[in-house]
């Protein structure tokens, strides 16, 4: 994997923010937002998700409130498969069965330990060829 981004919005920013502290040993390439100021999360989404449909060996994290939004956001993206995830077990899945490239997080609903073992769990899990055909027929649409 080459490159983890990172982005939130205004609710998810102290997240991020404990994310990158508790996980300092993790280069993030951190794309916003960089304060409590509002602003809409589709534009994060967006722009962290066109990164991670550049470099297929890349994959992204983003946070906002519940992470439903940020997800919604993502899947928009030709290219990008994006799973909201709330355990270290659909953190798991979300990579090997459905060849996640993205995860959307909850700032404001899980803790930041929960989301660093997400994470970890993310990035440390590796996709099950035998699902391939499935994502084939995600791809085609």
């Amino acid at each position: 994997m080459n490159k983890i981004y990172i982005a939130s919005d205004h609710a998810g920013f102290e997240m991020k923010e404990a994310i990158k502290k508790s996980m300092n040993n993790i280069s993030f390439i951190d794309l916003g937002t960089h304060s409590l100021d509002s602003v809409d999360y589709p534009d994060y989404a967006y722009a962290l998700s066109n990164e991670v449909k550049k470099d297929e060996d890349s994959v992204g994290i983003l946070i906002c409130g519940t992470g439903i939004g940020m997800c919604l956001a993502a899947n928009k993206v030709s290219g990008i498969r994006c799973a909201n995830v709330t355990s270290v077990t659909f953190a798991e899945l979300a990579k090997q069965h459905n060849k996640a490239n993205v995860i959307s997080l909850s700032g404001r609903y899980s803790s930041v330990e929960l989301n660093v073992e997400i994470i970890n769990a993310f990035l440390s899990s590796t996709f099950e060829e035998r699902h391939m055909k499935r994502i084939n027929k995600l791809d085609k649409k």
